[in-house]
């Protein structure tokens, strides 16, 4: 853990306690993920094709790309808590839209609407980053993420029962009623580590050519997207590779796609543990070589006539342990670029991160098809891994030249 991070639970004038950072990025995280065994089901209900209903994954990414922009300078200007306070209280009224919605154009609208949520993840990132230094933030970030792992891992499998016993209904009560009580422990809880700035929103907004500037920002932020990339493809094209290509029921295909979450966890394991211990740079290098080195096996196992469910789906814990490893190595290398610009580099280096995911969640649910197979998701996978690969390796080598 984190030395000099002192917060009482419960108590609002101390920064906030580590499970409530944990329990908000974990939502934002479940929300992505957990009605995805419903899709088909939900194209059913609609009586609209599945891949209609598949731009619920692709639009809730951009909505939420976009917001990250806005996010970071607005926290940075008035401060963390009113800004996820807000966040959680729009999630909320999202949620009961898409609960109520009566086709399926309206139920897009209010899951747009629920990327609201985003607020979670960017800013417990960034209040980390308020309260301690950066290899520091680099292991508590690593933590934080391990733990909210804990919650989407089983946020398929739960999504996939719910569906199956009382509807797809059921997995957005589900996220209303976590949403409802993290808004209470967060009003209770969320002390401000961000004292507000001296600049108006609009100047706040013109802070963001100044990380713009930076390579070493644009560095590490292109390795978390494009490692990250894979598995942004994955949230795209899994569902259809599950249920399409392998017949699998929405229990059994939430079993199974939440195997990168298992290998999230592990990374993050590691991040938290390694990562002040032999720097940000090498972990990132070492989490995208294992994200590429799962994909390629995966299709190797695939070219060589070994493809199956088991082979896509248990090759994605790789994709998910690199990922554990790059990405809060890479973003603590990001928000530590202008630490005082932790909101606003938090923010848009994850709107390089999601807007690009959002791209390739979309891409892989077009170019799927039964006559396809698996193999053009995973080439998207790869090349993603292999990009993140090279781009971490110009960051280490330009540090070298001027270290040199």
């Amino acid at each position: 853990m984190a030395q000099n991070y002192n917060a009482r639970f419960l108590d609002r004038s101390t920064p906030p306690h580590i499970s409530t950072l944990i329990l908000l990025a974990g939502l934002s995280a479940l929300s992505m993920n957990i009605f995805l065994p419903s899709l088909p089901g939900m194209a059913t209900y609609f009586q609209t094709d599945y891949r209609i209903l598949q731009l619920s994954v692709g639009v809730y990414l951009g909505v939420n790309a976009v917001l990250q922009i806005l996010i970071g300078p607005i926290s940075d200007k008035v401060g963390r808590r009113p800004v996820v306070i807000w966040g959680l209280i729009l999630f909320l009224l999202a949620t009961l839209g898409c609960l109520f919605a009566h086709n399926a154009t309206v139920f897009l609208i209010f899951r747009m609407s629920q990327a609201a949520i985003v607020t979670a993840m960017v800013l417990s990132r960034a209040i980390v980053r308020d309260v301690v230094p950066t290899d520091q933030a680099a292991s508590m970030i690593g933590y934080v993420t391990m733990g909210m792992t804990v919650v989407p891992m089983l946020g398929p499998v739960l999504g996939g029962v719910l569906e199956a016993q009382f509807g797809w209904h059921a997995n957005f009560w589900m996220l209303f009623a976590l949403g409802l009580a993290i808004l209470a422990l967060c009003w209770a809880d969320l002390g401000e580590t961000r004292r507000a700035s001296g600049l108006s929103l609009g100047q706040q907004f013109r802070e963001y050519p100044e990380l713009i500037r930076s390579p070493r920002f644009w560095g590490y932020s292109m390795a978390s997207a494009l490692s990250s990339g894979a598995f942004f493809a994955y949230l795209g094209g899994a569902p259809f590779v599950g249920t399409v290509l392998y017949g699998l029921n929405p229990a059994m295909l939430g079993l199974y796609f939440g195997a990168p979450a298992v290998g999230y966890f592990l990374g993050n394991f590691l991040s938290g543990l390694l990562s002040a211990r032999i720097g940000v740079n090498r972990m990132v290098e070492w989490g995208c070589l294992i994200n590429v080195a799962g994909v390629g096996t995966s299709m190797l196992l695939f070219v060589a006539g070994y493809g199956s469910a088991e082979v896509f789906f248990g090759f994605m814990t790789f994709v998910g342990l690199g990922n554990g490893m790059t990405i809060p190595n890479a973003t603590a290398g990001a928000l530590s670029v202008r630490p005082h610009l932790a909101g606003t580099a938090s923010g848009l280096s994850g709107a390089i991160m999601i807007g690009g995911g959002a791209g390739l969640s979309m891409l892989a649910g077009a170019v799927l098809t039964r006559e396809s197979g698996a193999m053009p998701l995973l080439w998207i996978m790869l090349i993603t891994g292999v990009l993140g690969v090279a781009t971490i390796r110009l960051v280490i080598w330009r540090e070298k030249g001027l270290a040199g």
